[in-house]
């Protein structure tokens, strides 16, 4: 995993049907973080071959400028999945950043990956090291988040996926992800913070899954609200129209970037120039967890493109 001033930012991760050249024009304009191409669910089974050939012309096609660029691949245990990885490092190697894995349930699902895709890059030279996300989306899976997250040093995000994870448990519901009225509580939340507890303890970032209903603005806003003040990175778009809401909501406010910029630098001033371990600031005590806590501001700040003096 980089480090945390070199992550890529996440915000909003556009998914686009690997199919569908339409779509592949409109996510090179659209003002998502990431775009990544859909192989997997998105696709007809019949439609998987052409698809490939569709997503590596978009890859080399389009510049997705200021954007990770990735493609979801089918999940390790179909026979669509090594001829996927081959087919689109081969043909855009050097414009993909990252390959988002499905329905990860252990740590040998990732090991193939990570080995395939490093026989590949040695094999074309490539002048890039291609990362993973790595979506959880089964019971199983997440009984293993911290195993799955370990289990690769080019994983850079883990996923939360509600729409298989409420399948394979089986709940009483035709809409993953609502908060359910017979259920006291957060029925999601002991599922996203056993995936955000993964990552964070192996430095990786927490995606949260769609909201399916895409024409529901407020409904996603909502959901987002919540798993961002969990502290995931951010959320998959299923449609444009979603991107702006995320990427608001995975953002701090202006004025607390300015505030947990001027923590960190007050703490930087009473240790190094002063040569103490706390100092007030205002009516707060500053020390070095508050230092830590305003840094992660900073870093999701800068992420979304805030900057000192703005």
């Amino acid at each position: 995993m980089p480090p945390a001033s070199q992550r890529r930012g996440r915000r909003s991760c556009l998914a686009v049907p690997g199919s569908n050249r339409r779509f592949h024009a409109k996510a090179d304009q659209s003002a998502a973080d990431m775009i990544f191409l859909d192989l997997e669910d998105a696709v007809a089974p019949r439609a998987k071959e052409e698809a490939r050939e569709l997503v590596v012309s978009a890859l080399n096609q389009y510049a997705f400028e200021s954007k990770v660029r990735g493609v979801r691949v089918n999940d390790v245990t179909t026979r669509w999945c090594g001829d996927d990885i081959r087919h689109v490092v081969e043909g855009a190697g050097e414009r993909l950043d990252c390959l988002v894995i499905p329905k990860v349930e252990d740590q040998d699902h990732v090991h193939f990956v990570h080995h395939l895709l490093h026989q590949l890059e040695a094999k074309l030279g490539l002048n890039r090291r291609i990362g993973l996300e790595l979506q959880l989306e089964t019971a199983r899976g997440l009984e293993n988040a911290s195993r799955i997250a370990a289990a690769s040093d080019r994983t850079e995000t883990l996923i939360f996926g509600p729409v298989d994870l409420a399948a394979d448990l089986r709940l009483p519901s035709l809409r993953s992800g609502d908060l359910r009225e017979d259920y006291p509580g957060d029925f999601w939340h002991h599922f996203h913070a056993t995936l955000l507890v993964a990552a964070r303890a192996h430095r990786l970032q927490a995606i949260d899954g769609p909201y399916v209903q895409v024409r529901d603005l407020a409904g996603l806003r909502r959901f987002a609200v919540r798993s961002a003040a969990l502290g995931y990175d951010g959320k998959w778009a299923l449609n444009p129209a979603q991107i702006e809401v995320l990427n608001e909501v995975y953002a701090p406010c202006l004025a607390d970037f300015r505030r947990a910029l001027e923590i960190v630098e007050a703490y930087r001033q009473a240790t190094d120039a002063d040569g103490r371990g706390a100092v007030m600031l205002g009516d707060e005590m500053i020390d070095e967890a508050s230092r830590k806590l305003a840094q992660v501001m900073v870093e999701r700040g800068r992420a979304a493109g805030l900057e000192e003096g703005t």
